[in-house]
């Protein structure tokens, strides 16, 4: 019996143009209201799940966010954390240093704001993004409900603790330097793509199925009666730890690899129509 939905945002919950289609909406609504928890698990904070949370009634239905890729889960309705845990600033510093030598754009989390060293320089070209010229920091910023700071060294700047570094480059660029990227940092950080665009840095062993545990011990949730949704490389954790792990048609090939199964993309309301085959009640939802 499924009793918790775990549920990727960009590219899984939302379409390519960011919304959550009716019938996936209304899926998931249904399942609600036959008890089933909702829970967000993304690379966003808070402030970019609220607006999700409050389209689907999670609200009142006590559901779950699991923030910044697995470093803080809270409930949304109460906003009670279940867990945090946080980057140290001296790790913080080291990765900033470290980016110096790269040709990305860092962003640091703090407060109200997220800083970077270019808020106006970080635009991807039409190959990339539907639109030419797509400024990725600003996108993440409006996205997030923060405001936007430039510092000019984030190094320096940055004496304070951090749930992630989100490091934004061209996906070719990205992909070709993030092995040399990550390698000072070993062991002692966790790292992964969160979109082609973005690399994060978290604090060492941070991942969503590490969260997940955290969440379902509080919750009194087995693994086994779980569901979860997502198409990044930093869904992988997640989809081999609950009972059922579904990639979105789009999902990279990474993981679809450790999924227990593959539906529609997220433009074609995959995760309603796995939701028919698996949840009793559900199945007007496949048609």
């Amino acid at each position: 019996m499924i009793k918790a939905i775990l549920l990727d945002i960009d590219g899984t919950l939302t379409n390519d143009r960011k919304e959550i289609t009716p019938k996936t909406r209304e899926a998931l609504l249904a399942a609600q209201e036959q008890g089933v928890r909702l829970m967000l698990a993304s690379g966003r904070p808070a402030g970019g799940l609220r607006c999700y949370a409050e389209e689907l009634d999670m609200y009142r239905n006590h559901g779950v966010f699991i923030c910044y890729n697995g470093a803080q889960v809270m409930d949304c309705a109460t906003g009670e954390t279940y867990f945090s845990r946080p980057m140290g600033a001296a790790d913080v510093r080291a990765v900033l240093d470290h980016m110096k030598g790269f040709d990305v754009w860092p962003v640091l989390y703090h407060g109200d704001y997220i800083y970077t060293t270019d808020v106006f320089g970080c635009a991807l070209g039409r190959d990339f993004v539907p639109d030419p010229y797509y400024n990725i920091i600003e996108y993440e910023a409006r996205s997030n409900n923060y405001l936007l700071c430039e510092k000019g060294d984030l190094a320096a700047f940055a004496d304070f603790e951090t749930s992630k570094i989100l490091v934004a480059g061209e996906p070719t660029y990205l992909q070709a330097h993030h092995e040399q990227m990550a390698a000072p940092f070993s062991g002692k950080l966790s790292s992964m793509f969160t979109a082609p665009f973005f690399f994060e840095f978290t604090a060492r062993g941070i991942d969503k199925a590490n969260a997940i545990m955290c969440a379902f011990e509080r919750l009194g949730i087995g693994l086994r009666d779980a569901m979860a949704f997502g198409d990044a490389q930093n869904d992988t954790s997640m989809l081999e730890l609950v009972g059922c792990g579904v990639a979105m048609g789009n999902a990279v090939e990474q993981t679809k690899a450790v999924a227990n199964e593959v539906t529609l993309s997220n433009n074609e309301d995959g995760i309603a129509l796995s939701l028919s085959r698996h949840i009793p009640g559900l199945e007007r939802f496949g048609a």
